[in-house]
């Protein structure tokens, strides 16, 4: 199994733009489990906002093995959701892992 973690900064300074883009990022990736072969679970958190410097998002994805993750970050699901991401966020981190 491969776990892949991304931490997005967001773009937006007023706290309910974050919310709302925050959501619409979970609303997207979440409805990606059933859609791309091989992703077995997502998770989409907001930081609690109680620490300078965090990030504001964080993606928690389980996939089947490494083939699984590259077609995942290749499906044109994920591409749609990915092009909304890069419209609302400003820097990015990911790691993935094998669990």
């Amino acid at each position: 199994m491969i776990r892949h973690v991304v931490l997005w900064k967001l773009a937006a300074e007023a706290p309910e733009d974050k919310v709302a883009a925050g959501a619409g990022i979970r609303e997207r990736l979440e409805a990606l489990v059933g859609v791309v072969p091989g992703l077995s679970s997502v998770q989409v958190l907001p930081d609690l906002g109680s620490t300078d410097g965090n990030f504001d998002v964080m993606l928690l994805s389980e996939h089947e093995d490494e083939a699984a993750l590259q077609g995942y970050q290749e499906h044109p699901a994920h591409l749609e959701a990915a092009a909304f991401i890069r419209s609302v966020v400003q820097g990015r981190a990911a790691l993935d892992a094998l669990v």
